[in-house]
Parts: structure tokens; sequence; C-alpha cells
């Protein structure tokens, strides 16, 4: 796994070690941030569900001003610390449950431009209600909320969807709650 382009572009990445994580394909992201354009440069990013941080440092090596990483398992935290210290990058990361980090989020009137939710398929289904109520406190008023998941199983969000993406397996949807 590598970053696909901007400053970083073809540095390598760590995942965590396990079946319990998942990176997003190289050409996804390729795609992804192709759609997303100019739309990162400057942006706040929050990537929750990080895993490896593949998405959120893609983000930062694409121009965006800060990035959030949010995942409770440990060899994830490690996995983005590792990589963000590879690359010598600065960014928050937090070992934390998606939600209670939303809700801390909220307390502290944080606000993100790009919100980046790649949680693990089989809770997907759960998540969708709770991250639906949750997420509109820490979105900026221009924000998008991207979102991968398995085709057969797309976390769902009750947010307006702008655009939609399949990807072999791999659906991405793009919220766009303005």
């Amino acid at each position: 796994m590598r970053i696909v382009a901007g400053r970083w572009g073809g540095r390598r990445l760590i995942s965590p070690k396990g079946a319990a994580t998942r990176p997003t394909a190289d050409r996804v992201r390729e795609a992804l941030f192709s759609i997303l354009g100019g739309f990162v440069q400057d942006a706040r990013v929050l990537d929750l569900f990080a895993g490896s941080g593949a998405l959120g440092l893609e983000a930062l090596s694409r121009g965006a001003a800060t990035a959030t990483f949010v995942d409770s398992a440990p060899d994830s935290v490690r996995a983005v610390k590792a990589n963000l210290e590879a690359l010598g990058a600065e960014a928050e990361v937090r070992r934390s449950d998606a939600l209670r980090f939303l809700r801390t989020a909220t307390g502290e009137t944080r606000q993100y431009d790009l919100v980046l939710l790649d949680p693990p398929y089989r809770l997907a289904e759960r998540l969708g209600r709770e991250l639906s109520d949750a997420l509109p406190a820490v979105l900026a008023p221009s924000a998008l909320v991207i979102c991968e998941s398995d085709h057969r199983a797309p976390l769902p969000l009750d947010l307006p969807l702008k655009d939609e993406r399949r990807y072999g397996d791999t659906l991405i949807r793009i919220h766009d709650p303005r």
C-alpha cells in the first residue's frame, strides 16, 4: 500500500496486522481523490475508523490543512503514528470509539470539511443511525462525508447523497449535507 499522489506520492504505508483492518485499495483512493479534486486543498479532515490512516494521509499529501485520525484498535493507532513518523507529518491521532469521539468533538465545537468513514463492514449497518445523528454537529458548512463500504452492505447514512461509485466489491458514497 502506498500514497498515490501529492507531496508523498509513491511512499509506502504500513497497515495493522490481521484481518480486522481492510486498507482501501490504491486504485479506489486514486479514484476517490480524483473525484474530490481541489476540495481537499486546505481542508480540515477527520478520518474515522482510520485503520492505517491511508485515506487521511492521502488527503494530507494532496494539500489538506489538518487531519485527525480516530480508531479504537491499538494496532491501528500504532500504524497511523508510524506512518505519520515515516512521512515526517504531524496530525492528531486519537484512540477512541468513533461515536465517543464525535460526542467529545461536538463539546469542543470542532468542525471538519471532509469526513472519511470506513467502518468495519460487519458494523456498517448498525452504525448508520448513530453516525447520522452525531456527524452534523462536527461538519463545517460546506463539508463532505465520504463513506466506504462493501457494496452488499452499504453504510446507511441519513445524509443527502451527492455521488455513488462502485469499484469491485467496494462502494464509495459521497454525502453533501448542505
